[in-house]
């Protein structure tokens, strides 16, 4: 008990002190999450608790809690700085355990025995020297702080570093700051003083220390000396109190969302307790803000994806925040830690603005417009029906091909439900989803093809189609053209693509239209394409800006497509086919349209 004594000097009592209360609230926080979750999720986990998912989750903390590899793949410098403060830290903490158990055995040390180490290596007596462990834990040391002066920087000219914004903190977010960013400055100058008052040190510490004491009257090192731990330690203590309450939370939530993921628990369009790990694993790095079309072309900067989760997070969520907002998936394509965003917005959405009532929507019972005959089935869709060419085209197509065909709404029909989700009103959705299910198992079609990527996107995932293939007719006419039913004729005419949000980054669709349009002619891309592609602006999910303030974002985008130098525009969604014909100066298609026009007569 006395040897314990020792490391027990008031000036550790502001680290001890904060470390057991950020370890209490960061446990309390964890065990109601869990607690909370529906008996289906908790036996997600048990399930997948002793399985392969389980090591493959353990690998995914190292690679992206610790080095964070997304990051460094979108920004190198933004790299290092997190994972200098990462895996920096991280190494510290392990490297200056395996030095204390190196001199000192394996007999029981306190915590700040360990995290204080070179404050108390001078009074115990140590039999033997190690200085390898000195020069490597001054090495961390210094990539630590290189990391801190790069966070530094970037609070200052984040444009440098690649980032036209950088994130707006709350209170709690600015005092964590500020004590993290004095944390690795004040344990250099702590070891440096120790090392002027009583030898030692590496290559960092050691040289500082030495210049120290050449240099600074010896009374005035051995007053900062001590004071110099106290700051230490109470910079310490306040990050750790302020942790549980701010951004830095992340760095608590991240290892077991990464777990959680592995075993298969997602977020839905209704709120649970898991949606808790994916709002605080944000480490609010402001990597989704530039990506932002609101910010980029119309200046819009309070509403992205790192303030919508801020606010979430703090009970402070408006409308407008909840609402301002394409859901296009360029944030969440870019989010190093893999937030679904979008799944969020739409259960903030629902909570909202949902209005349950059984009795809305019970005159389309019974009603039965479908037409036509045969095992493939076509959705036509509100948005597809406002463009009556898609459709002339589609049936053209389905025509040359000899295929027979049932048309689910070819003279009118039931919506989808998808925009209904997307503004938050859920319970009105199913009673479309329920609706338009019954109608496909009735008329027992095995393929259903849509033109609408909106249409796509809600039959895979809400409508539990099982038995029935659910295609695009990108990929649909693509297979035509594949098995030798759709013969084309191609000509040197150079088309440029628009990837839709909902087709490319929402289904991860990306080649079928690309193998259709090199069966007809040549393609230039543009310079944002595929997973990075540009929305149109006409976004059914944004509910605040206004039709100028479309058209504006439709100018921009347009003007990249443009810049290819191509003939026609092509994309593959009847509402950015209306957005962008709005904004080109040049003949705007939809991928049907171009296959219809080069069929081959047999």
């Amino acid at each position: 008990m006395e040897d314990m004594l020792i490391y027990f000097e008031p000036f550790t009592l502001p680290f001890v002190v904060g470390s057991l209360f950020m370890f209490v609230v960061v446990a309390l926080k964890w065990s109601l999450w869990i607690l909370r979750l529906p008996r289906v999720d908790r036996a997600k986990i048990r399930r997948g608790l002793f399985t392969r998912q389980t090591l493959l989750a353990a690998w995914e903390v190292v690679r992206e809690s610790l080095l964070h590899v997304r990051i460094f793949r979108t920004n190198p410098v933004l790299g290092y700085m997190h994972a200098s403060l990462a895996f920096g830290w991280f190494l510290l903490i392990v490297v200056g355990w395996i030095e204390t158990t190196v001199y000192l055995g394996f007999e029981p040390i306190p915590l700040q025995g360990h995290v204080f180490f070179k404050y108390f290596a001078p009074y115990l007596e140590l039999e033997g020297h190690y200085p390898v462990f000195e020069h490597l834990m001054d090495a961390l040391l210094m990539v630590v702080l290189i990391g801190v002066g790069i966070a530094l920087f970037k609070r200052v000219c984040s444009s440098v570093m690649g980032m036209r914004r950088t994130t707006k903190h709350v209170l709690f977010d600015r005092v964590a700051l500020s004590a993290l960013w004095f944390i690795f400055p004040a344990r250099l100058v702590a070891e440096s003083l120790t090392v002027a008052v009583h030898g030692g040190g590496g290559f960092l510490t050691g040289s500082l220390g030495g210049l120290m004491a050449k240099y600074m009257p010896y009374e005035v090192v051995e007053m900062l000396y001590p004071q110099s731990w106290w700051f230490y330690s109470a910079v310490l203590g306040l990050f750790f109190v302020a942790l549980p309450f701010s951004r830095y939370m992340h760095i608590f939530t991240e290892i077991p969302l990464i777990f959680l993921r592995r075993w298969s628990l997602r977020p839905t369009k209704e709120r649970k307790s898991y949606d808790n790990f994916e709002v605080e694993a944000c480490s609010r790095c402001g990597i989704c803000i530039d990506p932002c079309q609101l910010q980029t072309d119309l200046g819009i900067n309070d509403t992205q994806s790192v303030y919508y989760l801020r606010d979430r997070r703090y009970n402070m969520l408006s409308l407008k925040v909840a609402n301002n907002c394409l859901m296009c998936g360029r944030c969440e394509a870019a989010c190093p830690v893999g937030i679904n965003l979008n799944t969020l917005r739409l259960n903030s959405r629902a909570k909202r603005r949902n209005i349950p009532n059984e009795g809305r929507y019970r005159y389309i019972k019974g009603i039965d417009t479908s037409s036509g005959e045969g095992r493939v089935g076509y959705f036509v869709g509100c948005m597809t029906s406002l463009t009556p060419a898609v459709q002339r085209s589609m049936e053209r197509i389905f025509a040359a091909a000899g295929v027979d065909v049932w048309y689910a709404d070819r003279a009118g029909g039931v919506c989808c439900g998808r925009p209904l989700m997307l503004s938050g009103e859920t319970d009105a959705a199913r009673k479309m989803v329920e609706y338009n299910r019954a109608l496909f198992r009735k008329h027992a079609i095995e393929t259903l093809v849509t033109s609408c990527p909106i249409c796509l996107k809600v039959f895979r995932e809400e409508y539990n189609l099982e038995g029935i293939e659910v295609l695009h007719h990108t990929e649909y006419i693509a297979r035509l053209i594949s098995v030798g039913d759709l013969a084309l004729a191609a000509d040197d005419t150079l088309y440029t693509y628009h990837d839709p949000c909902e087709l490319g980054r929402g289904c991860g669709i990306y080649d079928a239209p690309r193998v259709v349009i090199g069966a007809v002619g040549r393609l230039a891309e543009p310079v944002h394409n595929r997973r990075n592609a540009l929305c149109c602006g006409g976004s059914l999910a944004n509910t605040v800006i206004n039709d100028g303030q479309q058209c504006r974002i439709a100018e921009y985008m347009t003007a990249e497509l443009e810049a290819t130098g191509c003939n026609t525009i092509i994309t593959a969604c009847p509402l950015c086919n209306k957005s962008i014909a709005r904004a080109a100066h040049r003949p705007t298609r939809d991928i049907s349209e171009i296959v219809a026009k080069n069929i081959l007569c047999r």
